[in-house]
């Protein structure tokens, strides 16, 4: 039986009033908010966590994906503009890696070291005026007909209200623009989605002889076969297309393995409360378990201990709003171009399906990537609302190439400017060409 209780009226304090309020600090929300304060806006960015890039940090992933894309034949990096402000200061703090390829040289990647990133993407939003509000989540708004008025978040001191001309959703689950009312998909429309994966580190790793043994994608699961032909009743792994890669310390390597599933064998759904707490401890098991076969089946983790497990478990899809366009695999496949466009997604479809991991490339052999148009940005029942990161407009398909870091810079980026520019009205309303203006001014790259 389901009780319910009823909360009696209180009055709200009122934090502050913006110009730009952005909720959520991953890479669109870092985008987003230093994009609208150097464009004039008093911003605030609110975030649950204590620190900045959502499942980069929070979620353990190290890598910055989709910066990079084949363009005639040549890997570039094709994303510009805030990310590169970022780049510079991992760098200087000695926390960027060199660029890695994967996939025989089809995507490439830059890992860095998450403490670094924390400090970086402090730094860069204090340079340039954001305030930020930190151990605060958005629990509920106040709407004026079409238009939100205040976002009520919730924090160590009590609710309270803030006040803005505009509101942009980075927070990766489309909270507030599922309680603005705004409609959404939940993962694949079928009762699961993209499973996650509960990331982990490890160190004392001997460099040489890992590098030797596990230094190509393909090895570690060759590995793993061998393990479970040997011990069939020892190892049982949850997914092929395991990724373990070195750090910028060698001697430190990042483990992608996992994959966490409900009682039913779907992916665990990262917007209900019951289902993600067990999955984080089936995250832990699965971590500890596979940890035992590295130490124990391949050359240079023998002496190898566990560094860090992620916070929380790696969450690659829940909400995705019904935009005004919805991004779909055919415009991955088919390296579409929109004139509305706000940049470039560079990363693949990468459908983490039941044990395994199914990528679809660009067919395209001098364009593989292509546009992310303005109008996924914008959601159909609210009027000074942006939708921008993994909750952005996409189907199920193309959400999982837009989700990677470098789409979410873009699209980040993209709604900061635009509420900068925003006065009043709709979004629906401001001229896309504006937008693109500002962005290559900026520099990010939009080819049309």
């Amino acid at each position: 039986m389901t009780m319910e209780l009823r909360e009696s009226e209180k009055a709200i304090d009122v934090y502050g009033e913006y110009d730009v309020v952005v909720i959520g600090g991953g890479p669109a929300g870092i985008a987003a908010s230093v994009s609208a304060a150097k464009n004039g806006s008093k911003t605030l960015l609110v975030e649950h966590y204590g620190f900045l890039g959502g499942m980069g940090t929070a979620g353990g992933v190290t890598n910055f994906a989709g910066l990079y894309g084949r363009r005639n034949g040549e890997m570039v990096q094709l994303v510009h503009g805030v990310v590169d402000e970022l780049l510079e200061r991992l760098d200087r703090l000695g926390g960027l890696n060199k660029p890695q390829d994967g996939m025989q040289g089809r995507i490439r990647v830059r890992s860095y070291d998450t403490s670094s990133y924390k400090c970086a993407a402090d730094q860069l939003l204090l340079h340039h005026g954001v305030d930020i509000l930190f151990h605060a989540h958005a629990a509920a708004v106040l709407k004026d007909a079409n238009r939100i008025t205040h976002v009520i978040v919730e924090t160590k001191s009590g609710r309270r209200a803030i006040r803005a001309n505009a509101f942009i959703d980075c927070s990766g689950d489309g909270d507030l623009a599922a309680q603005a009312g705004v409609d959404f998909e939940v993962g694949d429309g079928h009762g699961s989605g993209l499973y996650p994966t509960t990331m982990f580190r490890v160190g004392n790793v001997d460099a040489e002889i890992a590098l030797k043994a596990v230094g190509e994608f393909k090895a570690i699961n060759d590995f793993m076969r061998l393990a479970q032909e040997k011990h069939p009743n020892k190892y049982q792994f949850p997914r092929d297309g395991a990724i373990i890669r070195p750090q910028i310390n060698p001697t430190e390597w990042r483990v992608n393995v996992t994959q966490i599933k409900n009682a039913q064998g779907n992916a665990v759904n990262g917007v209900d409360a019951l289902e993600l707490s067990r999955g984080e401890i089936e995250g832990r098991r699965q971590v500890a378990a596979y940890f035992e076969f590295l130490r124990a089946e391949v050359p240079g983790f023998s002496n190898a201990y566990i560094i860090e497990i992620a916070p929380q478990i790696g969450i690659r899809e829940t909400r995705r709003i019904k935009g005004v366009y919805q991004l779909t695999g055919a415009d991955i496949e088919g390296s579409a171009q929109f004139e509305d466009s706000i940049g470039i997604n560079a990363w693949p479809m990468e459908l983490h399906t039941s044990g395994g991991v199914q990528w679809v490339f660009p067919t395209s052999s001098t364009r593989a990537y292509n546009d992310l148009p303005w109008r996924m940005l914008i959601p159909r029942q609210v009027d000074n609302l942006l939708v921008a990161g993994r909750c952005a407009s996409a189907t199920h398909e193309g959400q999982s190439a837009s989700r990677a870091s470098g789409g979410c810079f873009v699209m980040g980026q993209a709604a900061g400017t635009a509420a900068s520019l925003f006065t009043g009205g709709a979004f629906t309303d401001l001229p896309v060409t504006s937008i693109q203006q500002r962005l290559i001014n900026d520099g990010a790259t939009i080819e049309n």
